[in-house]
C-alpha cells in the first residue's frame, strides 16, 4: 500500500497528469469559491442585527464558521469532481505503469452520474452529522477520519474496479479486502486534511485506487487466469 501511495503521489508531479491536474484545480477551486461566496451572501442578506457591534461580532463568528465548513466541504466537491476525472486520471495511470495488461472501460455517462450523486449524497450526509461532533465532541475529529477513511475507500476502490468488473463482482472484491481497502481509505483521508495539498485529492485518490485494485486483483489471480467481471 505504502508503493501504491508513493507512486501516487510521483504521478500527479508527471507531464501527463499536468492537464488534468490544472482542469481539477481549476474546478475545485472555483467550486469552493462559489459555495463561499453563495454562504457568505445568504448569511449577510438573511441576518439583520440592531447593534452595530452585534453585527461585527456575528461577521467575525460567520467568517470563522465559513472558513470551518470550507474545509469540511473539500470531501464532498472532491467525491463530485472525482467522478469527472476518474476515467481520464485512470487512464493515464494504467498507460503508463500498466503498458501490458488490459485496459479498463470507461464507464457509461449515466451510471457514471449515478455512482458519483450517490457517493456525494453518502459523503454529504455522513460529514453533516460528524461536523457536530468535530466542533463539540472531544473525539470527533477521530470520528471524522475514520467515516471519512471508510467512505473515500470504499467508493474510490468502486470507481476504479467498475472499470474492470461488473459491479457485483466489484462489490465482492471490495469486501474480500476491505481492511486494505480502509487503511487506504485513510491515507486518502489524511492526504485531504492538508490544506492546499487537498485540492489535488482527485487526482492522488484515483491514481492511488487505480494502483490498489491492480495489486489486489493481482493477488487473486492465478498464473493465466483472468479474475472474473
Amino acid at each position: 500500500m505504502i508503493s501504491a501511495a508513493a507512486l501516487a503521489f510521483r504521478d500527479i508531479l508527471t507531464p501527463p497528469f499536468r492537464r488534468v491536474l490544472l482542469k481539477s484545480l481549476a474546478l475545485t477551486i472555483g467550486t469552493l469559491l462559489a459555495l463561499w461566496l453563495m454562504l457568505g451572501w445568504l448569511l449577510a442578506s438573511w441576518v439583520a442585527l440592531p447593534y452595530a457591534w452585534l453585527d461585527s461580532g456575528f461577521s467575525v463568528l460567520a467568517g470563522i464558521g465559513l472558513v470551518i465548513g470550507a474545509a469540511f466541504l473539500v470531501a464532498p466537491v472532491t467525491a463530485l469532481l472525482a467522478g469527472l476525472f476518474l476515467d481520464d486520471i485512470a487512464e493515464v495511470v494504467e498507460r503508463v505503469h500498466y503498458p501490458h495488461e488490459p485496459a479498463g472501460r470507461a464507464l457509461p455517462l449515466g451510471r457514471s452520474l449515478v455512482v458519483t450523486l450517490k457517493f456525494l449524497g453518502i459523503v454529504v450526509l455522513v460529514n453533516a452529522i460528524a461536523l457536530p461532533l468535530v466542533l463539540f465532541v472531544g473525539f470527533g475529529i477521530l470520528v471524522f477520519l475514520v467515516a471519512n477513511a471508510y467512505l473515500l475507500g470504499r467508493e474510490y476502490f468502486q470507481l476504479a474496479a467498475l472499470r474492470f468488473h461488473d459491479a457485483p463482482t466489484a462489490s465482492a472484491l471490495r469486501a474480500r479486502h476491505s481492511g486494505q481497502i480502509f487503511a487506504a481509505g485513510l491515507v486518502i483521508a489524511g492526504f485531504l486534511a492538508v490544506p492546499l495539498l487537498n485540492l489535488a485529492g482527485p487526482l492522488f485518490a484515483t491514481s492511488f485506487m487505480v494502483h490498489m485494485h491492480k495489486r489486489i486483483a493481482g493477488s487473486e489471480r492465478r498464473p493465466g487466469e483472468i479474475l472474473a467481471g
